[in-house]
């Protein structure tokens, strides 16, 4: 969407038809709040910014089929390293020399997917947030084989639309989620130790540091199988790390398939 707004042209591309009709869908819905605010007192200029956002954009269910046209790729698939490694290889027998591979993984290691291809040099991180359309940030990861170029490009590609870039190395949750992980575990085993309620803890980080969320709250808007996941990652890359110990009580309420908002239980309930 964002890439679409700002004049790119660009391919979507997903798994099957449906799903990528109802992206479109939620792309168009996304569009019309974003009119409002931006042409609120002129609706015909809203309205034709829209038809060009859209003009923008395809969908395609073969990704192999339109890499060769393509400057830059970027990968938001599952979570997965094997998954995401089997599609960058397909993708770089397909794709001409001068495109760059870019991830918006959270949590793996991106050296291992420019791993994956023969363009290590042209491969890179790009981490966006959600919601996208309203989040400034990306984070720009540069890997030891990414070529300065190639880093630049992803840096102005990130400024031409719209975002603030901040750059890190390939190291365990670049830099937000490095320190967010860690301190909503911490939030978690403080609770775990009885040492204060989840609520009293909730209240104390948004009241005392200005947080809009509780770190409970944001574990159940994240999903606790995501930070689940997150953790036991860094904690096999760094397994004497205390930052990266597992929860027991956080394992304990994903087994019992509490993952938060999105199954209605996690931390607290949701009707």
């Amino acid at each position: 969407q964002v890439a679409a707004a700002s004049g790119h042209t660009v391919v979507l591309v997903d798994q099957s038809d449906e799903i990528l009709k109802k992206s479109t869908k939620g792309i168009e819905e996304s569009l019309k709040r974003v009119i409002k605010k931006k042409f609120a007192d002129k609706p015909e200029a809203g309205a034709e910014f829209i038809k060009k956002t859209l003009k923008n954009l395809t969908t395609s269910t073969d990704a192999a089929s339109v890499v060769h046209s393509t400057d830059l790729v970027i990968e938001a698939i599952v979570e997965n390293l094997d998954v995401k490694n089997e599609l960058f290889k397909t993708l770089d027998k397909f794709a001409p020399e001068h495109t760059i591979f870019a991830s918006n993984t959270s949590s793996l290691q991106i050296t291992k997917m420019a791993n994956a291809t023969t363009r290590q040099d042209r491969f890179g991180g790009l981490h966006f947030f959600n919601p996208v359309p309203m989040m400034k940030l990306v984070e720009v990861i540069k890997t030891p084989m990414t070529s300065q170029k190639t880093f630049e490009s992803l840096v102005d590609f990130s400024k031409a639309v719209g975002k603030s870039p901040v750059s890190c190395k390939d190291t365990p949750g670049f830099i937000v989620n490095r320190l967010l992980v860690p301190y909503m575990m911490e939030a978690v085993r403080l609770f775990e130790r009885g040492d204060a309620s989840k609520e009293d803890i909730d209240v104390a980080m948004k009241l005392g540091a200005g947080y809009p969320m509780g770190p409970f709250e944001l574990l159940d808007y994240v999903g606790l199988d995501t930070s689940k996941y997150i953790i036991d990652g860094w904690h096999s890359l760094e397994p004497n790390n205390p930052l990266f110990a597992p929860s027991p009580l956080l394992n304990k309420l994903v087994e019992e398939k509490k993952l938060g908002k999105k199954t209605g239980e996690g931390f607290y309930k949701y009707k």
